[in-house]
């Protein structure tokens, strides 16, 4: 049977790390899905993988369109799905790595995309009222339509929750119901990260230094110079907004930089709500243990059975 090997979990974990041993033990390839390592130019705020690294083992949906272009859930999925076909066509293991859980979760569960096209007007309607008022009252208005919908956006996230909003305008009907699943034709084998919350905490904090180190100011530098306005979705992610107002002279690069952990903090802490811990599908291993034996094992198992 045709298999797929997922490593999800919070931010900063070390998926990244795990995926490339992986990968490089059982003749895998590797396919992202973290939803802001689609976009070319943004590779330090994005944690991309290195050059070496995609160069020792072949990457998929990465630097996939431009800052400014867009990218939706159901183009994600139809490129994964591509991928993932390719990938066992050519006798290797697909590896989906990454900690955005809409898109993990569309893959391993089948999700049938509802099929409605953008409403330019509808949707500038909706961000002219998030300009003046927020996101709060939109996101009110979407948990009126569809409370179910609603639990899996989070608040802060104006493009999805216009998204969900033009689905019910167009088609009268609450989009978490006409999220239709059809399982995929592989069996998939899902790895968790994780460990404790401040262990996790320090981890994200040492990578938010390293990213400044590493040149993330010159980076969104470069972006708005190339014409990247920081009003694009893509800007929207944590760390480009508020390198953003740091470089507008809204801040310091200090406070900018304390922002950026402090947010990411609570993303880690939302990335649960996808990932459960008492998900029995996912298998769970904490990053303080000895976990590289152990999953290989499973690994080695699961693909002996299938």
């Amino acid at each position: 049977m045709k298999c797929l090997i997922a490593v999800i979990g919070p931010t900063a974990v070390g998926k990244t790390k795990l995926a490339l041993f992986l990968s490089q033990k059982f003749n895998g390839e590797i396919i992202n899905a973290d939803s802001r390592q689609v976009y070319s130019f943004m590779d330090i705020g994005t944690a991309k993988p290195s050059t070496t690294d995609r160069k020792l083992i072949p990457h998929h949906l990465i630097d996939v369109v431009n800052p400014d272009e867009p990218f939706s859930l159901a183009l994600y999925k139809d490129l994964a799905i591509k991928a993932i076909e390719d990938i066992q066509i050519r006798g290797k293991f697909p590896f989906l790595v990454g900690g955005t859980g809409l898109y993990i979760w569309s893959i391993i569960e089948g999700w049938m995309i509802p099929e409605v096209p953008p409403n330019i007007e509808f949707r500038k309607q909706l961000e002219n009222i998030a300009a003046k008022e927020g996101t709060g009252d939109l996101f009110q208005k979407l948990k009126s339509v569809d409370p179910v919908a609603a639990a899996k956006i989070m608040p802060s996230n104006l493009r999805r929750i216009i998204r969900a909003l033009e689905i019910h305008q167009s088609t009268g009907t609450p989009p978490s119901q006409l999220w239709q699943k059809k399982l995929p034709p592989f069996s998939t084998l899902i790895i968790g990260l994780t460990t404790h919350r401040q262990t996790l905490y320090n981890m994200i904090d040492s990578r938010v230094d390293e990213m400044i180190n590493n040149g993330l100011v010159d980076e969104i530098r470069s972006l708005i110079a190339m014409g990247y306005s920081l009003d694009l979705p893509s800007m929207s992610g944590i760390g480009y907004r508020q390198i953003g107002k740091f470089l507008q002279n809204e801040t310091s690069l200090s406070e900018a930089t304390q922002q950026i952990k402090n947010e990411t903090h609570k993303f880690a802490r939302r990335q649960y709500t996808w990932f459960h811990l008492d998900d029995n599908r996912i298998h769970w291993f904490d990053i303080c243990g000895n976990i590289l034996a152990p999953i290989n094992n499973l690994v080695e198992n699961f693909l002996k059975r299938n």
